[in-house]
């Protein structure tokens, strides 16, 4: 998905990367190859015309009016297309020191490098008192070719700006701004390179044979796709961020949002560059391939800006602070007559005592406002967030409905009058406790593959097999359970999908299994010739393979918090001792950026819905990212204390050595992430083939 989001986005987005590939980047950039002074005039003649420098320059300065999202938008289809010559650097320039548009080049000197040197007319740059914009003859420096074959930089040599009279400074700016708007705009270039590598890597596969068959098929080349997809999305959704930052004119947001994404979309776009190249193989190493053109623009940026140790140093500074981003959804007004409603009855909640809220929650909807009546209130995307957001202004949480989260929508589309009536708000209401007998030993990931079985009988069916891996066995009053009824059809069609008596039946043994924490939370379950009745059978026998993919139509729609990551809060926490090393207060600030990018994938998630969009890549993205970021942080907690680990005693009264050992539990618990739900390695195939397309 690109940085665009909205219909006018996408449709700006999807204008201007045609327009864009009719230019030919790649080619103007080898024609240029040797000639150090080329400036691209024919490419920056057309992206005048074309209004693209001054989409963000104010209306009544001949610019199209735009914001710092719409620019990004039109950056991220340029770098797509690769146009080379001036545009990243007049559109910083346009940024800081808005003025009449023209066809002059306005560009930047940063950290002693002169952008778009040929044909740079005038240069913005940083000197002690600030900003200043200056003829580009006081500027000593002389264009070469470097890495990036498509533009022209120059090394600065010396800067005179007390003989120019057309200097002009500005006002309240500094180097730091002039960096901070460069990130932001390089970001969205960022964002449109990895996209175009993801995409032609992902097209060679499709059809690049070896040994009779496409190498898409091979699961080492969906998982590298699947990992370019990751990263990818990671970086459209950190150049959105801060894109969108720029424009809300909160600049303590914006900092933090700008080193998000310095952390994160550089590196990122060299990596799904070079994994480009990997997939397209010995035609990727090629010059006439476009590929490493796109490499070396990647690589360009992340050495002009793409100091990610540096922003993730600043990250942990603010994250100190109490800093987090906070992401505002505009609802265009949407909300306006949905609000006091929903304000009163969130208010009624919190008048009441605690212990009477989760009742309250739901007879008014509130819990699973998604849900149809009674149940819910076949809430929106709009009043959902609504809803989200005077939960959390008026401090109610909602209680985890745990593995009832499963069972109950099922039960709700597909289940019985009956079976609604005597499960669906007990169980909202906490009296009733489920648990999920899916998983078999020989049948975790490969659901369809289950081998319990289930025999007709007078009245109902007797179930008999073995499940594992069930969290709440021990303590629930129902499970559902999914059973082979029907051993001579395709295996997805003989399963049946049944409610199990987990108290009343006869013939259930469940067995505690330890884990590596040394706790035991999951359990194993034999079901030896257990009685379902048939009015426990939900929908047909049959259909349990159907009803086990079930979400209710109407999606829940989830407002992103501030809040960091559990363990990435607690490496916080760690580095405001201040008893880190740099190396080590790098990796808790980098473990911040990506906590952030899991947020904002689930801000796109819930904008797409807002605009009732079909769901992006983001959501299956997230979870992977997701998994990653958790493990990784939890590990990062348990290594900054380095020996304390091998010597902290469990129920210690010393609260800092309790506090490593349930540092050490959260390390080892978070180790069934990539585990459970089906496994990284199955959902990188399952991206792969669902959302990227890959044969399977």
């Amino acid at each position: 998905m690109s940085i665009g989001i909205s219909e006018e986005h996408a449709e700006l987005a999807a204008s201007l990367r045609s327009w864009a590939a009719g230019l030919d980047g790649p080619g103007l950039a080898r024609a240029a190859e040797q000639d150090a002074s080329a400036g691209f005039e024919p490419a920056w003649k057309a992206l005048v015309d074309m209004g693209v420098p001054a989409i963000g320059v104010a209306e009544e300065l001949g610019g199209g009016g735009g914001g710092a999202l719409d620019v990004a938008v039109a950056l991220e289809a340029c770098a797509h297309a690769l146009v080379p010559g001036p545009l990243l650097g007049p559109v910083v320039a346009a940024h800081l020191a808005a003025g009449p548009v023209g066809d002059e080049v306005v560009s930047v000197v940063l950290d002693g490098v002169l952008w778009d040197a040929p044909t740079a007319t005038r240069v913005l740059l940083a000197d002690d008192d600030g900003l200043v914009l200056v003829d580009r003859a006081a500027v000593d420096a002389w264009p070469a070719t470097g890495l990036d074959l498509s533009r022209r930089f120059a090394r600065v040599r010396a800067v005179d700006t007390a003989d120019t009279a057309g200097a002009t400074r500005l006002e309240g700016t500094g180097a730091a701004a002039l960096r901070r708007c460069a990130v932001t705009y390089a970001a969205a270039e960022a964002a449109g390179l990895a996209r175009w590598c993801l995409e032609t890597a992902v097209a060679h596969a499709k059809v690049r044979e070896q040994f009779g068959r496409p190498i898409g098929s091979f699961q080492a080349v969906k998982h590298l796709c699947a990992e370019m997809l990751e990263t990818a999305e990671a970086v459209t959704a950190a150049a959105w961020d801060v894109a969108a930052a720029a424009a809300d004119g909160d600049d303590g947001q914006w900092v933090f949002a700008a080193d998000v994404a310095e952390a994160t979309c550089f590196d990122g776009a060299v990596e799904v560059a070079k994994s480009c190249i990997q997939v397209l193989g010995g035609i990727g190493f090629t010059f006439e391939h476009d590929a490493h053109l796109y490499l070396r623009r990647a690589l360009a940026l992340r050495g002009l800006l793409g100091r990610g140790d540096d922003a993730a140093q600043r990250l942990v500074d603010a994250a100190v602070r109490g800093v987090r981003r906070r992401v505002r959804l505009d609802l265009q007004g949407r909300d306006a007559e949905l609000r006091p409603g929903v304000r009163a009855d969130v208010a009624g909640v919190a008048a009441l005592p605690p212990e009477q809220r989760r009742g309250a929650l739901v007879d008014t909807g509130l819990l699973t406002p998604h849900w149809p009546a009674p149940y819910g209130r076949g809430a929106g995307a709009v009043e959902q967030v609504v809803i989200d957001e005077e939960l959390a202004e008026a401090g109610v949480e909602r209680p985890d409905i745990v593995i009832a989260g499963w069972a109950l929508p099922t039960i709700v589309q597909h289940g019985s009058q009956a079976q609604r009536e005597r499960f669906v708000l007990p169980s909202l209401r906490g009296e009733i406790v489920w648990c999920q007998l899916f998983s078999e030993p020989g049948a975790g990931s490969d659901l369809a593959s289950l081998r319990t079985r289930a025999v007709k009988v007078d009245g109902g069916w007797r179930l008999t097999g073995q499940k594992v891996w069930t969290s709440l066995a021990d303590r629930a009053d129902w499970a559902i359970c999914l059973a082979r009824t029907d051993p001579d059809v395709p295996q997805h069609r003989g399963i049946t999908y049944f409610l199990v008596d987990m108290r009343g039946s006869e013939g259930i043994d469940v067995r505690p299994l330890r884990e590596i924490t040394g706790e035991a939370l999951f359990n194993e379950v034999f079901l030896d010739d257990v009685l379902v009745p048939d009015d426990c059978v939900v929908a047909e026998p049959g259909d349990g393979w159907r009803l086990a993919r079930t979400t209710l139509a109407n999606e829940r729609v989830a407002m992103a918090g501030s809040r960091l990551a559990t363990s990435t809060e607690r490496a916080v926490e760690l580095a405001a001792t201040g008893d880190l090393g740099s190396a080590q207060r790098a990796a808790v600030g980098r473990s911040v950026a990506l906590s952030t990018v899991c947020t904002l994938l689930g801000v796109r998630s819930t904008l797409r819905s807002l605009a009732s969009q079909g769901p992006g890549a983001e959501s299956s993205v997230a979870k992977l990212l997701g998994v990653r970021n958790r493990q990784d942080a939890a590990e990062l907690v348990v290594d900054l204390q380095e020996a304390a680990v091998a010597a902290y005693l469990p129920g210690d009264d010393d609260p800092a050595l309790r506090q490593v050992g349930e540092d050490v539990r959260e390390m080892l618990s978070t180790r069934c992430l990539s585990i459970a739900g089906g496994t990284t390695q199955v959902l990188r195939n399952v991206a792969a083939e669902r959302i990227l397309g890959l044969p399977r």
